[in-house]
């Protein structure tokens, strides 16, 4: 029986996955999560007052390179030709929460699942990184793949 663990080869060792026999096709996924934090905090965001600048800005750009650097950050993920990088951000003003979404697209022969979230996660901790002085208790959750598509084992949403 083989392992449906893909990054381990026959004898246990992790290695990365051989994708030269994979067609490439389209390839989308979509990954979603949030960071809570103090009311105060929130205001500074959405005010843009922060007295690092515009937090959303730069965490947007933050999401970007995070997608782009996915495989120098996680051991055995291919790097990626990324076609499409689109971050947007919604303010929770009464949850007090910036819920962060991310949709990475390539033309490729593996997904971009580990793109999307790494996208994600940057963004939401380049916004702790940016409001810490104010608030250290900010919490990051929920971060998860919502959609993928493309690919042998086709369409999957959350």
């Amino acid at each position: 029986m083989t392992s449906p663990l893909t990054h381990f080869d026959a004898e246990g060792q992790a290695h990365m996955v051989d994708v030269s026999a994979k067609a490439e096709t389209h390839r989308v996924a979509v990954a979603a999560g949030e960071i809570r934090m103090l009311p105060e905090t929130f205001a500074l965001i959405a005010s843009g007052t922060a007295k690092k600048g515009d937090v959303l800005g730069v965490a947007r750009i933050a999401a970007i390179q995070g997608a782009k650097r996915c495989s120098d950050l996680v051991p055995l993920c291919h790097p990626l030709p990324i076609t499409r990088v689109k971050v947007e951000f919604e303010l929770d003003e009464p949850g007090s929460r910036v819920l962060c979404r991310a949709q990475v697209e390539t033309l490729g022969r593996t997904g971009v699942e580990m793109e999307a979230l790494c996208a994600v996660q940057v963004g939401l901790l380049t916004i702790y990184d940016m409001c810490k002085a104010a608030d250290r208790g900010m919490v990051i959750d929920g971060v998860r793949v919502l959609q993928k598509q493309g690919g042998k084992s086709g369409d999957w949403s959350a």
